[in-house]
């Protein structure tokens, strides 16, 4: 049985739609569409009806090589006006056994016990430590006798306002929300693998107009940051220190922008209000201007890494992908920068179809999303719908019956807040009123199972 997938990417630069379908644990592209972005501005959304437009375009051009398109899409948010916190919880376990209840249960309370402003809405609430009794860095406490749990948790936030226009955005263009993923944590999952998420890594995705870093360490997210440069300021950059316009400085860029070894070479550009007269310019004055925007950005993503206090634990080193990072020799700059860190340049994960072009660093964004719908999110997380993610199977009962054992965003309180003394009462009343098959003992059993979770 397969089923559809939709990724979004809205980025400042482009527009990434990707169709898929899911079969079993593959993920096979069976459409693509790329529009020029419009109404977005160093990743927020400043025109919804542009947006709208270059959603539903790219959009289109996907639909007409898949055939068909999925109800509902899974989309990106960047990383500005995003906040994050850490926040932890404590639940004692009656039934002296973890299960997804008591993982919830735990993740719910430190979101409860997080400091967060009415004006903010939770994106992703992210565990990196779990505790059971005394003993730390538990990594995966499911089906561990305890009795009391503890959890850290790394909570990323953004602006209500922010969101509810990107919202807007995709709605306008004829497509249902199944959840939003802040893209820097999309690209994460599309070029890391087991091994760099265990040592501890730092990903920044280079796109147009923005730089999202994430820290991964302890296979979760720890730490997340956001700049609003990109690509397209390089070409602005020439731009005005060539007197040529927009157009001609990108094509420069993409033809001879490099971060090696200086040409003397000499070439003819139109200039800017008369592009009916040209004039010479060097390589040099080319690469100087790259090499100076290219070397600011950098320096301050290596600040930013200053600043996580999470420097000593990525062994891994960093990973660079995204659009800009097809620079030549950008790799050495940011190894000089990041005092000699081990730094590898991504592509995103192969997947099935015959799309060569979503192979590009460009692209790491739109193919995370297809993996994050796949179920290649973290262990446990909260997602965007306050609704528990997991990758456990459902269990079955005493009784033979299989039973999901998910919750979902209802269960936002811990339980223990939510009852009542009136939910007591119907609760004692269900017991009474079961079917007069069951034995005493099994209704003395049912009845403790109750109040266990009660109190």
């Amino acid at each position: 049985m397969s089923r559809p997938l939709l990724a979004i990417d809205i980025g400042s630069s482009k527009i990434s739609v990707v169709i898929a379908e899911q079969k079993n644990d593959t993920i096979h592209v069976i459409g693509s569409g790329v529009a020029k972005s419009q109404g977005v501005r160093k990743g927020t959304i400043t025109n919804i009806e542009l947006t709208s437009r270059s959603i539903r375009q790219a959009l289109g051009d996907a639909k007409r090589v898949a055939g068909t398109v999925a109800s509902k899409a899974i989309i990106s948010i960047s990383g500005a006006y995003t906040r994050s916190i850490n926040s932890s919880g404590i639940v004692n376990i009656p039934q002296q056994e973890i299960g997804i209840k008591e993982i919830n249960r735990v993740m719910q309370t430190a979101l409860y016990n997080a400091n967060i402003p009415n004006e903010y809405e939770v994106l992703h609430v992210l565990p990196y430590n779990f505790k059971v009794d005394e003993q730390e860095f538990i990594e995966d406490p499911f089906g561990m006798n305890a009795s009391r749990l503890e959890v850290d948790t790394h909570i990323i936030t953004t602006q209500k306002s922010n969101l509810s226009n990107l919202k807007k955005s995709v709605k306008s263009a004829g497509i249902d929300i199944e959840n939003v993923v802040l893209s820097g944590y999309a690209s994460a999952i599309s070029v890391l693998n087991e091994d760099e998420k265990e040592l501890g890594v730092c990903v920044i995705d280079m796109g147009g107009s923005t730089c999202e870093m994430v820290i991964h360490s302890g296979n979760s997210i720890r730490f997340n940051s956001f700049l609003a440069v990109g690509s397209n300021h390089i070409t602005n950059d020439l731009s005005m220190a060539l007197h040529t316009p927009l157009n001609v400085a990108e094509k420069i860029k993409l033809e001879y922008g490099s971060l090696k070894t200086p040409s003397n070479e000499l070439i003819e550009i139109p200039v800017i209000g008369d592009e009916n007269e040209n004039h010479e310019i060097s390589l040099e004055i080319v690469y100087n201007v790259i090499q100076a925007r290219v070397q600011e950005t950098l320096m301050i993503l290596a600040k930013e890494l200053e600043k996580s206090n999470l420097k000593e634990q990525i062994g891994a080193g960093i990973v660079l992908t995204g659009g800009m990072t097809k620079l030549e020799g950008i790799r050495e700059l940011a190894m000089a920068i990041f005092d000699n860190m081990p730094v590898r340049i991504a592509r995103p994960r192969h997947v099935e179809g015959d799309f060569e072009p979503l192979d590009d660093p460009a692209f790491a964004t739109v193919m995370g999303l297809l993996e994050y719908g796949a179920g290649a999110y973290t262990q446990y997380e909260i997602d965007s719908n306050r609704k528990m993610l997991h990758k456990k199977e459902p269990v079955t009962s005493d009784e033979g019956d299989m039973h999901d054992i998910s919750l979902t965003s209802k269960d936002k309180e811990p339980l223990d807040q939510n009852l009542k003394n009136g939910d007591i009462k119907q609760t004692l009343a269900q017991v009474a009123q079961e079917e007069n098959r069951e034995s005493i003992g099994q209704k003395i059993k049912k009845l403790w199972h109750w109040m266990t979770q009660i109190f």
